[in-house]
Parts: structure tokens; C-alpha cells; sequence
């Protein structure tokens, strides 16, 4: 008898088939739902909330899915606004491809990204020579369902995407917004993790970037771009809270004033993008009002033949 497959961590969405108790029919099992644990029994949360139960040994076939039930489309629009927002300080299409390098900044900012439905990994020897020339590692950055890649290629890292509606509000008083970050709001950019180099932080194609800070508690970047439809939406990155402020709602606030200054811009949809590896990220997020769509990992393309 064949291994059962691999399953993926606790909390990712699944579509799962399993055999069921001898004599049960049907013989087989289907469900599509959460995990919750995946030692010797594996048990799934379905959209109901009912959880399944079923032995690691018996399952059958296991399919990673989205966050929760989204197009191909809806994925598409956030990545393409997503890219237009963070495309590096030098940028170049390539057959589908958004290539983008930002020298200094994250893997976000250097890697190519498959944004057109016409994209293809025959793309890929041309994208590994744009990053030589440039002497960068040459990382693929592949939202899920956008490009098939071929099975048990190694994630170098993976994020999660989180959408909302953008609603409009207004900013208090003691918040300052920027067309650029000042000393001030790069120092503390740098003092808690968000590195990038000014002329990333300041890079947008077509589109809008604001730099909020409540000075000295809290900072963050937002962007309003469009997706290939037309949707417009705003993107919060670098949302930074000193530690002894973070249970003030300094972080909401700066969340509320970066989505008032994206809906005067005509954004209706949110997003923020956080790594797999930190959930405190995500529950924040969550709090704000954002759910979990997708996730992107990304590869380095020397790992791949062709």
C-alpha cells in the first residue's frame, strides 16, 4: 500500500478524499474545509463548522486551496495592484512577467511575478538572465492558481494576502501623512524591521503612495493602484506600533487614516500581505477587518530545469 500524502500545516483550506470505515457507503469521503490537526487523525472544519475526522493513513488525495473560495480573477486583480505598488526602484515586463528589483529591499520588491492569464514558465531562462545581469538571485513570486509549477518545487518563503472593503473615514488630528517619508518616519521604519530603500519605498506605477505616522508610536505606507479591471484598491504596508503602544489601537488608527486617504482616491478594496511564518501579523489584520484570500510563495528559479 502506497504512503498517504504529505499534508500541509494546521490552518490551511483543503479539499480532501479519504477511504471511510469498512462497509460504509460510499466507500469514500470528500471535504473541503480547514485543518485543525494532522497527527495520526486528521481532522478538517468544514464551511458548517462540523469537523471531520479521519485516519492519516486513510487518506487518499489532498489539494491545498485559497484561503477561502476566490477566482482566478479576484486573485489576479489584487496581485497586479499589489505589484504596481511595491515594483522595485527598476521594473520590466517580460511576456506576462512583472520583473521587479529593489536592491536593499524584500523578495517582494526583487522578484518576477506572473500577471497576465498568458504568463508561462517558458519565461523563466530570460527572467534568470535579467536578474544575472542585474547580480541578483532570481526569485519567481507565484500567487497560487496563477502559474502551475511543477510538484515539490521548494518555497524559499510564502506570504498570505488579506482583502477587505475600503470605507470611508477620516484621520485624527495627530496624524501626519507625507508624499514622502521623512527622517523621522524612516528611522523608525528601520528601528522595527521595515527595511527598504527610499526610492522603493517611494516607487508606484500609476498610481498614488501616502507615508502616515502618529510620531514616535506608529507608522505605515499605503498605496492605491488598479488591478487589470479596473478595481482600485489600497494597499497598507510597513503598519509599525512601538512596543508599549500596540494595545492602544495605534495600529487601527493608522489603518483608519491610510483607508480614508485611499477611499478620497477611489479605493474600494483593501489588502495587506503578511508572511505565513507570523500570525500575529494576520490576527492583526484580521482585527482590522481583513480575511484571508490566498497565498504567494516564492522560488528561486535556479531550482527549476528549462
Amino acid at each position: 500500500m502506497s504512503e498517504p500524502p504529505e499534508l500541509p500545516e494546521i490552518g490551511v483550506r483543503v479539499s480532501l478524499r479519504y477511504l471511510r470505515a469498512p462497509g460504509s457507503q460510499p466507500p469514500m469521503g470528500d471535504v473541503i474545509g480547514h485543518l485543525v490537526a494532522t497527527g495520526p487523525l486528521v481532522r478538517v472544519r468544514s464551511a458548517d463548522g462540523v469537523v471531520h475526522d479521519c485516519r492519516h493513513a486513510d487518506v487518499l488525495y489532498v489539494r491545498r486551496l485559497t484561503d477561502r473560495p476566490v477566482k482566478n480573477s479576484a486573485i489576479r486583480s489584487v496581485e497586479h495592484a499589489a505589484a504596481l505598488a511595491w515594483p522595485g526602484s527598476e521594473n520590466q515586463w517580460l511576456d506576462g512577467w512583472l520583473l521587479r528589483a529593489g536592491p536593499g529591499a524584500d523578495l517582494a520588491a526583487n522578484s518576477a511575478v506572473p500577471l497576465d492569464m498568458f504568463a508561462h514558465p517558458s519565461s523563466i531562462p530570460a527572467i534568470r538572465d535579467w536578474y544575472a545581469q542585474r547580480g541578483l538571485p532570481p526569485y519567481l513570486a507565484v500567487p497560487e492558481r496563477l502559474l502551475r509549477m511543477p510538484a515539490g518545487v521548494a518555497l524559499q518563503y510564502e506570504t498570505r494576502t488579506l482583502v477587505c472593503d475600503v470605507t470611508a473615514g477620516t484621520a485624527s488630528d495627530d496624524m501626519v501623512m507625507d508624499a514622502e517619508p521623512d527622517a523621522a518616519w524612516l528611522t523608525f521604519a528601520r528601528d522595527h524591521g521595515a527595511t527598504a530603500p527610499q526610492e522603493v519605498l517611494t516607487a508606484v506605477i500609476d498610481g498614488h503612495v501616502v507615508f502616515a505616522s502618529i510620531p514616535g508610536v506608529a507608522i505605515g505606507r499605503g498605496s492605491v493602484t488598479e488591478g487589470p479591471e479596473g478595481t482600485r484598491w489600497l494597499g497598507l504596508t510597513a503598519v509599525q506600533v512601538a512596543e508599549g503602544h500596540r494595545r492602544r489601537g495605534h495600529g487601527r488608527r493608522i489603518c483608519a487614516a491610510l483607508a480614508a486617504w485611499g477611499a478620497d482616491r477611489g479605493a474600494t478594496r483593501g489588502y495587506a500581505i503578511v508572511p505565513t511564518t507570523d500570525p500575529a501579523a494576520f490576527g492583526f489584520f484580521e482585527a482590522a477587518g481583513f480575511a484571508g484570500q490566498h497565498r504567494t510563495g516564492y522560488i528561486d528559479a535556479r531550482s527549476l530545469s528549462g
